[in-house]
Parts: structure tokens; C-alpha cells; sequence
């Protein structure tokens, strides 16, 4: 983790429980892995899917890259994720289990220039268990003014 891109989902631990996370390389094209280089990505609104007993990743948005030739490819296409076969499967056994779904945390790049993405087994969170997540942000908040003082 030694390089600067670190591109975050900061919606997914407040709408997500996360359970378990794992580490995945994705594959990329050249000019992709240029433009995630560059920071222009994002997994807002990207989730992760099990296509012939194989993950992909949807809806993850590369920018294409200016300085490429004109047949880049479409921004939000469909990427494969590279994960051990024991890794796969058993996240395709914990995937059966009723409302759970995976999802990508983080995109960055590790220090052998790979691009990386942290994916996490989730289950949506209900309203409630939202409303004590933010009570508690402010209770830990107002904690810590009072501990400055």
C-alpha cells in the first residue's frame, strides 16, 4: 500500500454490516490501470456479482484515459476480479445465505504496482441499526470535546 491512489466507499460500513473482507486483484486494461493510477475511479455504486463460478465487478467507474487511443473501453463495464478457487467458493456458499451481498471498500494499489480492490461479504443495514450508528458517532464526538477541554 504504498503508493497514493486509495479510492473509497464511504457509504458502505453506513448502509453495510460488514462481515468478512478480502483482498482481490482485478484485471484492467492498459489504459485503465493508468487512469486508476491518476485517481479517476470511483465504486460508489459498484457491487460484485458470480458469473460462471467466477467474480465480477459491475458499475465501478474508470474515467478512460485523454491520452489513449480512441478505442478506449466504456467506462462502467464489467470487470473480472482474481481471487483464490478456495476464496471463490466460499464466498459463493456464503453469498446462498439470505441477504448478503459483496461489495468493494477500497480500490488502490499495492506495492507491486497491482491495483487492488477490498471487497467485503455485507448484509444491508435495517433504519434503526443506522440511527444508533450515528448516535453513537456523536456520543464519541462529544466524548472526545470534552476530553480537549
Amino acid at each position: 500500500m504504498g503508493s497514493q491512489v486509495n479510492i473509497k466507499n464511504k457509504k458502505a460500513s453506513f448502509e453495510y454490516e460488514l462481515i468478512d473482507k478480502f483482498e482481490a486483484g482485478i484485471q484492467l486494461t492498459g489504459a485503465e490501470i493508468k487512469s486508476v493510477r491518476a485517481g479517476k475511479a470511483s465504486i460508489m455504486e459498484a457491487y460484485c456479482f458470480f458469473k460462471n463460478s467466477e467474480l465480477w465487478i459491475k458499475s465501478m467507474h474508470i474515467s478512460p484515459y485523454e491520452p489513449a487511443s480512441y478505442n478506449n473501453t466504456p467506462p462502467t463495464r464489467d470487470r473480472k476480479l482474481l481471487l483464490n478457487r478456495k476464496e471463490i467458493e466460499n464466498l459463493e456458499k456464503e453469498l446462498k445465505n439470505k441477504g448478503l451481498t459483496i461489495i468493494p471498500i477500497r480500490v488502490y494499489l499495492a506495492d507491486s504496482g497491482y491495483a487492488k480492490v477490498q471487497i467485503a461479504l455485507a448484509r444491508g443495514k435495517k433504519m434503526y441499526d443506522k440511527r444508533n450508528d450515528l448516535k453513537d458517532k456523536d456520543d464519541k464526538r462529544a466524548m472526545d470535546r470534552a476530553m480537549k477541554i
